[in-house]
């Protein structure tokens, strides 16, 4: 039986402290609560993360007819509370991770814990375009293994050149009637391998030279408007949806020169969700940039709460 909350100088030592909510974050919080450990969830703003921009989801077991995606968020925190985690939608400033104990702050205010479980997720890369806000969820999407499906017999355009923007492009292909990539230069940067799979579908065109500086349409997506990087001809472009495949950010600027980071930024976790600080798990999309799906996401928020479980049982 792990020990229950401590007190220190005033400030209560939690058994774990979960930054950041959503699918990863929600279920850890499940776990470690459920496992009657003391835990805490620093949530910032907008607790769900990517799933607060997502329309229906249907690929998330259990909800036969779909679920929308805030919905998911709601429930999920529902259950987590049920079992007695604390919560507040408080953005955390500071952290020091090194020793027993670890040191959080919002702002002024101090928590400490034995145990760090981030969850802070990725943000997709967008466009910054007028209406690309005003028509997310309505025909905007950064993910084509979320949505694909909803663009069956549709013409969809890709935003990019990346190998993101090639997988985004094929997996649309098994769907859409037709795949428009949009792209800026001349050439990918992409894979040569993946290159050629897009060249080679019989369902991709290609727009070169081009970029989209708004998205057309009053309440689903209707076409984007193009302008060509070489003359600054613009010019509409009728499509049933656009696929932004720009790149993810990772919310890891927190643990900057803390934690161990890939070249993008990711958390760096081996084995499973522990990171190079012992007491201290990453779960979600921080860490995760392949994946990136909600169910992913759950299960690695389930690994890191039992091996937060199996590390407080073992200090």
């Amino acid at each position: 039986m792990v020990e229950k909350v401590e007190k220190k100088n005033d400030i209560k030592t939690y058994d774990v402290i979960i930054i950041g909510a959503g699918p990863a974050g929600y279920t850890a919080a499940i776990y470690t609560a459920r496992a009657n450990l003391q835990t805490i969830m620093l949530a910032g703003d907008s607790p769900g993360g990517q799933l607060l921009l997502t329309s229906e989801v249907e690929n998330y077991p259990g909800f036969k007819d779909g679920i929308m995606g805030p919905e998911l968020m709601d429930e999920m925190k529902a259950q987590a509370l049920r079992f007695g985690t604390e919560f507040r939608s408080d953005f955390v400033t500071k952290v020091e991770l090194d020793g027993d104990i670890k040191k959080v702050w919002v702002g002024e205010e101090e928590y400490q814990a034995k145990t760090i479980i981030i969850s802070t997720g990725a943000s997709a890369n967008w466009l910054n375009l007028k209406n690309e806000q005003r028509l997310m969820g309505k025909g905007i999407s950064a993910c084509a293994t979320c949505d694909g499906f909803f663009f069956t017999g549709k013409h969809v355009v890709v935003a990019g050149g990346g190998d993101s923007a090639m997988e985004e492009a094929l997996t649309l292909a098994k769907f859409a009637s037709k795949v428009t990539i949009v792209h800026r230069r001349d050439e990918f940067r992409a894979s040569k391998i993946m290159q050629k799979r897009v060249k080679d579908h019989e369902k991709i065109e290609i727009i070169w030279n081009s970029t989209i500086v708004d998205v057309i349409g009053e309440n689903f997506v209707a076409g984007v408007r193009l302008k060509d990087t070489v003359s600054s001809e613009e010019k509409n472009f009728a499509c049933e949806g656009l696929f932004v495949a720009i790149g993810h950010t990772p919310a890891t600027k927190l643990f900057t020169d803390i934690l161990d980071m890939t070249e993008k930024g990711y958390i760096v976790t081996e084995p499973s969700t522990a990171t190079k600080i012992p007491g201290v798990f990453a779960a979600g999309d921080v860490a995760d940039a392949r994946y990136r799906q909600a169910i992913t996401a759950a299960g690695e928020g389930c690994k890191a709460a039992l091996e937060a479980e199996h590390f407080l049982q073992n200090i």
